[in-house]
């Protein structure tokens, strides 16, 4: 996308993301290692003039996967291309996205864990031999055509890594799990943001949204634009501890970083299962949502933080989560199972 369509975009999500985005591995935070191996890798990729080896990035949403994939066309100084798993339905969808990309490029696919199995076996040969064969004509007039592919990188990501066949996984030649961040790097980042918007921001103030981030850098930043603002119309721009308080209660968002959707998760699990064992599918129907957004976006991080549990029976409610929900907490046969 070029500059002058995305200051276009000025007042949408897509450009806040876009801005908020570092373009190189130096200004990055957080995910220590990754940063350390990739920028070797990168380096010494362009130190022999060959393509860098493909890469599979997995781990919860908003922790920095597409902009991670970015980084890497930037260092190597080339194009990116970017799809994802649903948007490809079929042999031919896969065969134009590759026929396109020049020497070097990066190809990104998000969700890859969406992708047909089908094209998934087309996608074993462009990336190991760097070409296609595409079955042409249907009756008695089928034939194959081979086309050569340019060698590319193609980075892929996914939040449901086990949901990837094996085949698939081991074409990967760099495999990242991404961590959640901690409190100081995620206050690293709130800090960053405000400096890109030129907005005041207090330490304490800082601190609090880091804290209710839920260790994700998207959290961040979407709390932030949330709080800058009330502090825009009830503080003249200034995001101080008192403004963030109130901008956070008026959010729901608790001091342990939980919102509405984990507390009515939490609800659900210590009062209409009496704190389980209650299988995920039971659990997610019974609060109207998705078993996926259940999966990959709720439980993370409350399995983190010691909220809740899996068990081979169930969910099962820690004593955390009566506590945050004012709940007395009565010992279960469950506790001491891993």
């Amino acid at each position: 996308m070029k500059k002058n369509e995305l200051l276009k975009e000025d007042k949408t999500n897509n450009f806040d993301d876009e801005v908020l985005r570092p373009e190189y591995l130096d200004q990055f935070v957080g995910q220590e290692d990754i940063r350390e191996m990739l920028n070797i890798y990168v380096k010494a990729a362009l130190k022999r003039g060959e393509s860098l080896d493909h890469i599979l990035l997995y781990g919860p949403p908003g922790l920095g996967k597409t902009t991670l994939a970015q980084i890497v066309a930037n260092e190597l100084n080339t194009n990116l291309r970017t799809t994802s798993g649903p948007a490809i339905e079929k042999s031919g969808d896969l065969a134009a996205i590759l026929s396109s990309l020049e020497e070097g490029d990066v190809l990104f696919i998000d969700e890859m864990h969406r992708l047909p199995r089908f094209v998934e076996e087309i996608l074993y040969q462009a990336m190991e031999d760097y070409y296609l064969d595409i079955v042409i004509g249907s009756d008695s007039d089928v034939r194959s055509i081979r086309l050569d592919l340019p060698p590319f990188t193609l980075v892929g990501a996914t939040t449901r890594f086990g949901d990837l066949s094996a085949p698939l996984r081991d074409r990967f030649g760099v495999v990242f799990r991404l961590n959640y961040y901690n409190h100081d790097e995620l206050y690293n980042i709130v800090k960053r943001t405000a400096s890109i918007y030129d907005v005041k921001i207090e330490d304490n103030a800082c601190k609090k949204l880091a804290i209710r981030s839920r260790g994700t850098p998207r959290i961040a930043n979407r709390i932030f634009r949330r709080v800058r603002d009330y502090a825009d119309i009830l503080a003249d721009g200034i995001i101080t501890e008192d403004i963030a308080e109130i901008a956070l209660k008026k959010l729901g968002i608790s001091k342990e970083g939980l919102d509405e959707a984990d507390l009515m998760y939490l609800n659900a699990l210590v009062n209409l299962f009496n704190g389980g064992p209650v299988g995920a599918l039971t659990l997610a129907t019974s609060i109207q949502e998705e078993l996926t957004t259940v999966e990959d976006v709720y439980e993370p991080y409350l399995i983190k933080e010691g909220f809740i549990k899996r068990t081979a029976r169930g969910r099962v409610a820690m004593k955390k989560a009566y506590d945050v929900l004012g709940v007395k907490y009565y010992k279960g046969l469950l506790d001491d199972e891993s």
